[in-house]
């Protein structure tokens, strides 16, 4: 069975790869179903191009190997895989870029993930996942397809779910005009003062700012919202996309204070504010 590894291969590796047509990196898309008590099933929520290119895969670049190989499992029950689970090339991507992110936190150089390109320089086509929705969108991997930019791998992104977009499309805020903010800060004061400043710019540029948090402080953050946002500011929240028991609600503050009804601490969730 191959094993998680960051090591970089040595010059020489990178010399030979040189002379060889790269494959393509594939951004795969994976269910927002990750961590949730149920699953949806795979062909319902991706495509069967996307699932095929899956199981043509070979090597890949992973947010969890774990997961990851769970994830082909799935697949492999809808199209045979190219190889057997126990012979898949996973690579992970290191720790730190999941919790300092691909482009590295203040005051610290962006990671460079040229070194997990080799096999598509050796002419594999590499497939990208993380553990839900399109990987490089809040989720980690841009670095990974900057790097494959700058040395001439081509870059194709699957269809799949993109939480942020399903999101904002069934809120009714303002879609022509929309940032996505991460995650806000853990600290109480701190906290409140981003949303607060999320709130100005949403109300003075008609922006819709978006966010996410880890489920198990769902309920932290609704509150937080509730108790410091306007009352005429609206407020979504779209919490198990995809899934059954999906639950999508915008309306203002004032009316959610009526009804607070937070988001489940296990079903990932993304908020927004606007008008």
């Amino acid at each position: 069975m191959s094993t998680p590894s960051s090591h970089a291969p040595n010059a020489g590796t990178f010399a030979e790869a040189a002379r060889t047509a790269p494959g393509t990196l594939y951004l795969v898309p994976a269910p927002l179903d990750f961590g949730c008590a149920s699953q949806v099933p795979l062909d319902s929520v991706l495509s069967a191009g996307t699932l095929q290119v899956a199981a043509h895969l070979t090597h890949w670049v992973c947010e969890n190997a774990k997961s990851t190989r769970a994830y082909l499992a799935r697949v492999a029950a809808l199209y045979p895989l190219a190889a057997p689970l126990q012979q898949q090339h996973l690579t992970e991507l290191p720790r730190a870029v999941h919790k300092k992110g691909d482009h590295g936190a203040q005051g610290m150089a962006a990671f460079d993930a040229r070194a997990l390109l080799a096999p598509a320089l050796a002419g594999h086509d590499l497939g990208l996942v993380s553990e839900a929705g399109m990987p490089a969108v809040a989720d980690p991997g841009s670095s990974v397809v900057r790097a494959a930019h700058a040395l001439g791998v081509p870059v194709c992104p699957l269809v799949g779910p993109v939480s942020l977009l399903l999101a904002l499309a069934a809120s009714g805020l303002n879609g022509q005009n929309f940032a996505f903010t991460g995650y806000l800060p853990q600290d109480a004061s701190a906290r409140a003062q981003r949303i607060r400043a999320l709130e100005a710019t949403a109300l003075q540029s008609g922006q819709t700012q978006l966010f996410i948090e880890t489920p198990y402080r769902n309920t932290a953050l609704w509150q937080a919202l509730l108790q410091t946002l306007q009352p005429r500011t609206r407020l979504a929240l779209a919490s198990g996309l995809t899934l059954p028991n999906a639950r999508i609600a915008c309306k203002s503050v004032a009316d959610w204070r009526r009804d607070p009804s937070p988001p489940g601490p296990r079903t990932p969730t993304v908020f927004g504010i606007g008008v």
